[in-house]
C-alpha cells in the first residue's frame, strides 16, 4: 500500500505518532521517484527533512539529502522536535519561578524523553532544532540543555499560542536565538545600578518598618525587584521618544514607587505617617490615606525628558486601571499621538485581583477598540502567591497562573523568579520592545512573595504557617544580589555598605533621592488646570447662539458623502432637522443635543461621547453616527465642523464598569473636552457603581481631581419593568454633598442644549448627571421652539403660569423633575385644575433654594406645597428634597408627598400595575376628588 493508495492516513496517525518503520520508509521511496504521489503533507515533510543532516552519521555534519534516510532516525527526529514544543508551551510551569520554592507544576506538563518516545540512549545522538530554517544539529543532550536553560530557568514564556505568525516569531526569535543572550547580558554598570534600585527600595522599607512600627505601610518587601523594573521601562519608554508615562498601581508597593521612582520628598511622606495632611485647612479636600496618593514628576532618561503620573487610586485594587487608560487616550489625542508611542500606560497588579476582578477583562477586551485603544499597555504583577490570607492554588482561582485571562488578547506573558532581578529587568526590556514593536498588551508576571502580612499589623503566621516560615528562613533579594555581585567581583562589600548609607542619610534629611528634575518644556505638555480651581455653580455663562449659527451648522450636518445612502426613517429625521432650524417644526432632544456638540466645536471645544448604543442613540433619537444602507461605511456629520479629531462618538463594548471609569479618567486629564457616557439603560449605571462612588462623587474630596464627566442615564417610568425604568436618582443625591457634583433633570430640548453647553464653558469642572428622557423624546409636548436656543440658557426651576393661571388664585404649588410633570400636566388640563400650578425643578443638585423661595413667595394663597415623584417613597429625590423645599416654604405653606408607596424594587414587571400606580400618585398630588 502507498500513501496515495489510502490518502486518509494523516501525518499525525503515522510519522507523528511513531508509527511503522516500513511505512515510513515505503513512504519515502515513493516521495523519491514522484514527490507529487504522496500527500502534501508528508512532502513538506521530507522537504523539511531532507535540509538537515539525518542519517546515521553522529556528528552531526555531513549532508545527506538524496540519500535514503533511516526511518528510526527520522521518527527520532519528530520526537524530538515534540519534545521541544513541549517545552515551548509547558516548559513554564517547570521553570524555577517560586523564590520560596513552594510551588510545583511538575505534575502538568511531562517533558521526559520517555513522554516523546526518547530514552537516555538518544542523548548522544545529533537532531536539529528546526531543521526548515538551521540545518545544523547536535547533540540532544545539548538541544535539552539549551532548552532548559530558556524555558526551565528563572522565567516562564507563555507566548506560543499567538496566531499572528508575525509577533510569534518575533518572539520566538528572541526567546531561543542569541538575541536572548545579547538582551540578558548585562555589564558591571548596569549590575550595579540595579543593586542601587534594590538598595533603595529595602532601605525605604526598613527605615519605615523602624520609624513607624505597627503602621500601614502596605510593603514591597518581598517584592523589591519591582523598582528596577519600572526604573528600566521608564527609561527605555524616553529612549524610544515617549514624553510621557502614566502608572496605576494598588497599595502594595505604592509608597516604594512613590519615592524611589517619581521622586515624592521623604520628608512629605513622613509628615504623612505623622498626621499631618497637606490640605488640612480646605474644609471641602477631606483627603486619604498615604497608599492611595497619587504624584507626577518630571524623569531625565537617555532620549529626553518623560513626565511620569502615577495615578491617584481607591481601595477597590483594579477600578483605577480603566482611569489610567482613559487618562492615556486623552493624553494621546491632545498630543495627537497617532502612533501611541508618545505616551506609555503602565499597570501593576496583584495576583488575586488581576484573576479575581472582571474589570480586568473589561479592559483587556477594549485594549484593541478603536475609541479606547491606547497603543498597548505593560503590566506588570506583583505575584505575592497569596490574596490576603487567601492561598492562590486553593481558593483564588481556578488556573493555574494568575494570568490566564490575558490570553484572551493573545497577550504574550512572562513569569519570571522575583528573587533573580536581572532576569526581571531582562523580561521588562522585552515586554517593553515588544509593547513598542506591536503596541499590544504585555504582561511581566514577578513571581515573589511579601515578607508580612497583608498589612504591618497583620499576622500571617496564623493563615499560612507554611508560606512564612520559609519566608523568615530567605535572605533579602538586595543581599543575595549584592553577595552575588561582590563575589563576582562587580564591586567590594564596602560599596555595597556605603550605598545602603547613604541612601538611609538621604531619608534621614527627608531629601528627594530620584527624578523631579526641572523641564523648561513642561507647561508645553500639561494642561493647566488652575482656571478651574474654586470656581462656583453660579458662574454666568452665556450658552446661546444665534439663529443664524443654528441654520449654517444644520445645512453642514445634512451634507452627506457623494452616494450616500440613509435609511428613510433617518433621512426623514435629517430632513425633519433643517426644517427644525427654520422654525417652521419644533425642534426635538435629538436636534438640540447634536446641535449643541456641533457649537462647541466650531467654539474650539472637544466632545467625546460613548455608551452602548450612543451613535444612533438607545431610542433612535441621536444619529450621531450615520450607516450607508449600501455598505458598511459609517458618517459622522459632526466631524465636518472644525477638525475632524474635535468630534469622537463612539459606541462602546458592553460593559459601565470599565468604560466609565475610562471616560471618568479622559474628563480628568482634559477640561477642555465635553466627554459623555450614556448608559443604555439608566438603570445599568450600576455596573459601574464603584466608579461613581470612589471616583465621580469623591475623587475631588480625596484627591483634589477635577473631572467634568457627564453621565446621562435615561430615567423614567414607562411601565417597561424594574430594570428599564429607573437610574436610581437617590444613589447619587445621596452621593451629594460640598458641591461635588450636579445632577439635573431636563425637561425640555432646549433645557438639554444649554444645559450641555454650560458644563464646559463655565469655569467650574464637576461630574454633571443627567437623568434624561425616554419616552419624552418623542413627547408632543416635550418640545421647544428654536428660539430657544438663541435665549434663556439654562433654567435651575421652570415656573409654569400661562393666561389661564392668576397668582393669587393659585391654591396648590406642585413641585416635580423630569417626566412625571408631563402627567400631571395632562391630568389638570383635562380636569381645568387652573388653581394649580406645576414647577419643574430641573437642577436637583446644588438645589436652587433661592429661587424656589422667591418662586413659592408669589403664591400667597398656596398653602399645599406638593413634592410629586413617579419614583417609590424610598427612592427618588424625596428624602434629599424635602429638607431643602422646607426651608423654602412661605408661612401657611405645608409640603406633602405624592409617589409611589415604599417599594424594595424600582419598578412593578406588570404594565396594568404600573399605569394603576402612576394615575394613582397623580391623582394625590393634585388633591382629584378633594375640590
Amino acid at each position: 500500500m502507498t500513501a496515495s493508495d489510502n490518502p486518509q492516513i494523516s501525518l499525525d496517525e503515522t510519522f507523528l505518532a511513531a508509527g511503522s518503520a516500513a511505512y515510513l520508509d515505503e513512504v519515502y521511496e515513493q516521495y523519491s521517484s514522484d514527490p507529487d504521489a504522496v500527500p502534501a503533507e508528508w512532502r513538506e515533510t521530507f522537504e523539511i527533512l531532507e535540509k538537515s543532516p539525518f542519517g546515521n552519521d553522529t556528528d552531526g555534519q555531513k549532508a545527506v539529502s538524496g540519500t535514503v534516510m533511516d526511518p528510526e532516525h527520522i521518527r527520532k527526529q519528530a520526537a524530538v522536535l515534540r519534545l521541544i514544543r513541549r517545552y515551548q508551551v509547558f516548559g513554564h510551569l517547570q521553570a524555577k519561578l517560586d523564590p520560596l520554592g513552594l510551588t510545583n507544576y511538575d505534575a502538568w506538563a511531562d517533558l521526559s524523553l520517555e513522554g516523546v518516545g526518547l530514552s537516555d540512549a538518544d542523548l548522544d545522538s545529533s537532531f536539529g532544532m528546526d531543521p526548515m530554517v538551521d540545518p545544523t544539529t547536535m547533540p540532544l543532550r545539548d538541544i535539552i540543555d539549551r532548552l532548559e536553560s530558556i524555558y526551565c530557568g528563572s522565567i516562564g514564556y507563555e507566548y506560543i499560542y499567538l496566531t499572528e505568525l508575525k509577533r510569534l516569531d518575533w518572539l520566538q526569535d528572541r526567546v531561543e536565538r542569541n538575541v536572548a543572550e545579547e538582551l540578558s547580558e548585562f555589564n558591571d554598570e548596569e549590575r550595579i545600578e540595579i543593586l542601587q534600585q534594590l538598595t533603595m527600595a529595602e532601605g525605604l522599607e526598613t527605615y519605615l518598618h523602624t520609624k513607624y512600627v505597627g503602621q500601614k505601610r502596605f510593603s514591597l518587601e518581598g517584592g523589591e525587584s519591582l523598582i528596577p523594573s519600572l526604573h528600566e521601562l521608564i527609561q527605555l519608554s524616553g529612549i524610544v521618544g515617549a514624553k510621557e508615562v502614566v502608572i496605576g498601581m494598588a497599595h502594595r508597593g505604592r509608597l516604594n514607587t512613590l519615592v524611589n521612582i517619581l521622586g515624592k520628598a521623604p520628608a512629605t511622606l513622613f509628615g504623612e505617617f505623622e498626621g499631618a495632611p497637606k490640605h488640612a485647612s480646605k474644609t471641602a479636600h477631606q483627603g486619604d490615606v498615604k497608599y492611595h496618593q497619587g504624584f507626577s514628576s518630571d524623569i531625565d532618561t537617555p532620549g529626553g525628558v518623560v513626565h511620569v503620573a502615577l495615578a491617584f487610586n481607591p481601595s477597590h485594587l483594579e477600578i483605577i486601571d480603566g482611569v489610567v487608560e482613559g487618562s492615556v487616550r486623552a493624553r494621546q489625542h491632545r498630543r495627537q499621538d497617532h502612533s501611541r508611542n508618545a505616551v506609555v500606560p503602565i499597570l501593576v497588579h496583584g495576583d488575586a485581583a488581576f484573576s479575581g476582578q472582571g474589570v480586568v477583562m473589561e479592559l483587556l477586551n477594549m485594549s484593541h477598540i478603536r475609541g479606547f485603544e491606547t497603543g498597548g499597555t505593560i503590566h506588570i504583577i506583583v505575584n505575592n502567591q497569596i490574596g490576603f490570607t487567601t492561598s492562590n492554588r486553593l481558593d483564588a482561582r481556578s488556573t493555574l497562573h494568575c494570568t490566564e485571562i490575558a490570553k484572551m488578547v493573545q497577550a504574550p506573558i512572562f513569569h519570571v523568579n522575583g528573587d533573580d532581578p536581572e532576569a526581571v529587568v531582562y523580561v521588562t526590556r522585552l515586554a517593553h520592545a515588544y509593547r513598542t514593536e506591536f503596541h499590544t498588551d504585555v504582561v511581566i508576571d514577578i513571581v515573589c512573595y511579601r515578607r508580612y502580612g497583608h498589612n504591618e499589623a497583620d499576622e500571617p503566621t496564623m493563615t499560612q504557617p507554611v508560606m512564612y516560615r520559609a519566608i523568615k528562613s530567605r535572605d533579602p533579594v538586595r543581599r543575595s544580589y549584592a553577595t552575588k555581585l561582590v563575589e563576582d567581583g562587580v564591586l567590594p562589600e564596602e560599596q555595597v555598605t556605603r550605598m545602603m548609607l547613604d541612601y538611609r542619610d538621604s531619608l534621614d534629611r527627608g531629601e528627594v533621592v530620584v527624578g523631579q528634575i526641572t523641564d523648561p518644556h513642561k507647561a508645553e505638555k500639561m494642561v493647566d488646570w488652575t482656571p478651574y480651581l474654586g470656581g462656583s455653580w453660579t458662574e454666568p455663562v452665556d450658552t446661546t447662539i444665534t439663529l443664524k449659527t443654528i441654520r449654517r451648522l444644520t445645512d453642514k450636518l445634512a451634507q452627506l458623502p457623494e452616494g450616500f445612502s440613509l435609511h428613510p426613517r433617518v433621512q426623514k429625521i435629517v430632513n425633519d432637522r433643517s426644517e427644525m432650524a427654520k422654525g417652521k417644526i419644533p425642534i426635538d432632544w435629538g436636534f438640540a443635543e447634536v446641535t449643541a456638540y456641533a457649537a462647541l466645536v466650531e467654539d474650539g471645544y472637544q466632545v467625546r461621547l460613548s455608551g452602548q448604543d450612543s451613535g444612533r442613540g438607545t431610542f433612535s433619537h441621536r444619529h450621531a453616527l450615520l450607516h450607508d444602507q449600501n455598505s458598511r461605511q459609517v458618517y459622522v456629520p459632526l466631524k465636518s465642523i472644525g477638525e475632524p479629531h474635535d468630534c469622537q462618538v463612539y459606541n462602546s463594548v458592553l460593559s459601565e464598569e470599565a468604560v466609565v471609569a475610562f471616560e471618568y479618567g479622559y474628563a480628568a486629564t482634559d477640561p477642555q473636552s465635553l466627554v459623555i457616557w450614556e448608559a443604555q439603560f439608566g438603570d445599568f449605571a450600576n455596573g459601574a457603581q464603584i466608579v461613581i462612588d470612589q471616583f465621580i462623587s469623591s475623587g475631588e474630596a480625596k484627591w483634589g481631581r477635577l473631572c467634568g464627566l457627564v453621565m446621562m442615564l435615561p430615567h423614567g417610568y414607562e411601565g417597561q419593568g424594574p430594570e428599564h425604568s429607573s437610574a436610581r436618582l437617590e444613589r447619587f443625591l445621596q452621593l451629594c454633598a460640598k458641591e461635588n457634583m450636579q445632577v439635573c433633570v431636563p425637561t425640555t430640548p432646549a433645557q438639554q442644549f444649554h444645559l450641555l453647553r454650560r458644563q464646559v464653558m463655565r469655569k467650574y469642572r464637576k461630574p454633571l448627571i443627567i437623568m434624561s428622557p425616554k419616552s419624552l423624546l418623542r413627547h408632543k409636548q416635550s418640545v421647544s421652539d428654536v428660539r430657544d436656543l438663541t435665549r434663556y440658557g439654562f433654567q435651575l426651576i421652570i415656573d409654569e403660569i400661562g393666561e389661564s393661571f392668576n397668582r393669587e388664585e393659585v391654591e396648590r404649588v406642585i413641585l416635580c423633575a423630569g417626566k412625571v410633570y408631563f402627567d400631571l400636566l395632562a391630568m389638570r388640563e383635562r380636569l381645568k385644575m387652573y388653581e394649580v400650578v406645576i414647577l419643574r425643578i430641573e437642577q436637583l443638585y446644588p438645589f436652587p433654594q433661592d429661587d424656589l423661595r422667591a418662586l413659592l413667595s408669589t403664591y400667597p394663597n398656596a398653602k399645599d406645597v406638593v413634592w410629586c415623584q413617579e419614583e417609590p417613597k424610598n427612592q427618588g429625590a424625596w428624602f434629599h428634597v424635602r429638607p431643602r423645599a422646607k426651608r423654602c416654604l412661605a408661612d401657611g405653606q405645608t409640603l406633602r408627598r405624592a409617589s409611589r408607596g415604599g417599594a424594595a424594587s424600582p419598578a412593578v414587571g406588570h404594565y396594568r400595575a404600573h399605569l394603576n400606580q402612576q394615575q394613582e400618585l397623580i391623582n394625590r398630588a393634585l388633591a382629584v376628588g378633594k375640590r
